[in-house]
């Protein structure tokens, strides 16, 4: 069964539900996504595709390897 992601959610709460999208995060580019305080602090309002926008990442490679790792992206 695949794991259902709603990126609109905070990423703090994504992370927490799912931590094992942080290594993938982190390889994508999020490298603050390890730091335990900003995942705290920004990570509790900062979206996705928020984050995505501020670090010039495409939302849809996100998507992509999220799917390549067995998780469903409901928008």
């Amino acid at each position: 069964m695949s794991k259902v992601i709603n990126i609109q959610l905070p990423v703090y709460q994504l992370c927490t539900e799912y931590p094992e999208i942080i290594p993938i995060m982190k390889d994508l580019g999020f490298e603050n996504i390890t730091n335990h305080n900003m995942l705290k602090t920004a990570g509790r309002v900062m979206t996705l595709p928020n984050g995505c926008r501020m670090k010039g990442i495409p939302l849809l490679k996100v998507i992509e390897i999220f799917e390549k790792n067995g998780f469903t992206i409901n928008q």
